[in-house]
């Protein structure tokens, strides 16, 4: 697998620990792989070849206070309320607070998402291809044989399968 690059990239980890272990000076490295000396002079002063983080090295609100994001996180906590109603809540103390200042706050906590409660969810069952391939199989037959099917099978006769049957009645009646 390849390694991913941003758009702004001018070396990969391979060039970058080639600059690293090179003799060369700074000019001759730059112009013989076609790079900015600065870009060779930074990846010299590096210990890894690993690209630094991007943005803020302690990402904070520009919304919220220090004391508002710690009612925040403890109210979420507490309660484990959904995100609009947590909303719905803090609103009464936190009057500036909106629904995306909420979230950014839960995503840099580490609390966005709720805990996963047992029996919550239902339990994911596998397609069941043959009902697909039946359906495709009855559309062809005679209405008639399919409806005889149908009550053999749960010994009553369909109400509305005939307004979705995508086949000509007439022939049929």
């Amino acid at each position: 697998m390849g390694q991913v690059l941003h758009r702004g990239a001018t070396t990969t980890e391979a060039v970058r620990g080639a600059i690293q272990h090179s003799q060369e000076s700074l000019r001759t490295l730059a112009r013989r792989l076609g790079i900015n000396p600065k870009t060779v002079a930074k990846w010299r002063k590096r210990c890894s070849v690993a690209d630094l983080r991007t943005g803020p090295k302690h990402p904070r609100s520009t919304v919220l206070t220090m004391q508002e994001e710690a009612v925040v996180v403890a109210f979420r906590r507490h309660t484990l309320l959904p995100l609009d109603d947590c909303l719905y809540a803090l609103q009464a103390t936190i009057s500036h607070l909106t629904r995306s200042s909420l979230h950014r706050c839960l995503e840099r906590h580490g609390i966005s998402r709720l805990p996963e409660v047992e029996g919550s969810k239902p339990g994911r069952k596998k397609f069941e291809r043959w009902r697909l391939i039946l359906f495709r199989f009855l559309q062809f037959l005679p209405l008639v044989v399919v409806f005889q099917l149908i009550y053999l099978r749960t010994r009553r006769l369909p109400r509305m399968i005939i307004m979705h049957w995508p086949m000509d009645f007439s022939q049929h009646c």
